[in-house]
């Protein structure tokens, strides 16, 4: 059976997942040396959000705390998050058989931390997170466990 087109599926999946990730971290480190409570309050209010609102204010405390030091780490631990991203990218786009493990494994560390969102409140994207997450870790779990025919 020949899985080639699904594998580099989920190895483009798992490559936009460091891409993100990495365009993150690069934002984090634009703010280093900048004043991040005054970026979060312009965000707020370009997003048409009252800064007064739970959500928004829990966003301007933590800017208000946030420090270069702290920036930089975030932007690091970004780093190493995108280059495993793209590590496990490039062995299932070459069909690596430690790719489709690592792939099963780390998709599957999530799970529980999925439903857990779940369970405390139910949404769409959490929904479309999980099912996502679960398709990804059984054809991966099909693929570590199949019989490779001559």
């Amino acid at each position: 059976m020949k899985l080639s087109g699904a594998l580099r599926t989920v190895a483009l999946y798992e490559a936009a997942k460091g891409g993100l990730v990495l365009l993150v971290g690069f934002g984090m480190l634009s703010l280093v040396g900048r004043d991040v409570e005054r970026f979060a309050e312009r965000l707020i209010t370009h997003s048409h959000l009252n800064p007064a609102a739970h959500y928004p204010r829990i966003f301007l405390d933590l800017a208000d705390r946030v420090t270069s030091t702290h920036l930089m780490l975030l932007a690091a631990g970004a780093g190493v998050y995108a280059l495993v991203r793209f590590v496990e990218a490039y062995g299932l786009w070459h069909e690596r058989r430690w790719a489709e493990w690592f792939a099963a494994l780390s998709g599957a560390i999530y799970i529980p931390l999925e439903l857990l969102r779940l369970h405390k409140h139910v949404s769409w994207i959490s929904v479309v997170l999980l099912t996502v997450n679960v398709v990804v870790v059984a054809f991966m779990l099909y693929c570590v466990f199949r019989v490779k025919s001559k």
